[in-house]
């Protein structure tokens, strides 16, 4: 989010005006618990920025056809849900890097895959966490392959269950080769590793897909 922003509050028909909805709408809203209570100064009820961002998400998740219901429910999951740094720990993933997102634009790279089980996966998963207002995705690189792969045909939820699978298998192939170079080679710097740890398993990765395709289409046979 952007740093030095000048904190702003709004009364509840200037923060209508803003958000382009009417004071019926957004009582409807806060009553529904779409937005969190307002600050209160005695008989005055102060919205702030926060309020103005949770109220543009929920027109932008209308427009593409969540229901209030829905909403809800992803509000109530993000808000569940571990924030940045969390997710994160000390520092930054130190080759992915991640992506800003808000929720219509989440929404947009999965449209109609963005269900609060979904959501609860990938939080869960540590795909995505939340930072105020806007979603945290950890790796652009695997953000945009899952959204291919929705594209594709492939339903979300089993892109993010495969992910897990696939993490179980990285952390097994990540303490092979952290083994070795702690054992043989001590004077080696983990940067220099990491090129050669993922060339064998990217090499290792195609040859055991050749294989496996090579077997479905029956050029080759199976193994006794």
């Amino acid at each position: 989010m952007a740093e030095g922003r000048e904190h702003r509050e709004y009364r509840m028909e200037e923060l209508a005006k803003e958000a382009g909805i009417t004071v019926r709408t957004l009582r409807f809203y806060r009553e529904r618990g779409l937005i969190p209570p307002p600050r209160r100064e005695g008989r005055i009820a102060w919205y702030d920025d926060h309020h103005l961002a949770r109220l543009r998400t929920i027109t932008g998740l209308l427009e593409r056809g969540h229901t209030l219901n829905g909403i809800a429910d992803l509000a109530a999951t993000f808000e569940s849900g571990r924030d940045v740094a969390e997710v994160l720990g000390l520092g930054e993933p130190t080759e992915e890097t991640p992506v800003r997102l808000t929720p219509e634009q989440l929404a947009d790279y999965f449209e109609g895959e963005v269900t609060p089980e979904n959501l609860a996966a990938a939080l869960d998963l540590g795909y995505l966490a939340t930072d105020g207002d806007e979603i945290v995705h950890i790796s652009r690189r695997l953000l945009e392959v899952s959204a291919e792969l929705v594209r594709e045909g492939v339903p979300l939820s089993t892109v993010l269950s495969s992910g897990r699978r696939v993490r179980e298998h990285a952390e097994a192939l990540a303490e092979i080769f952290v083994r070795v170079l702690h054992a043989h080679a001590k004077e080696t710097e983990p940067a220099q590793l990491r090129p050669l740890a993922r060339a064998v398993v990217d090499a290792e990765l195609s040859m055991a897909l050749d294989r496996r395709l090579r077997r479905e289409d029956g050029t080759q046979p199976p193994k006794a």
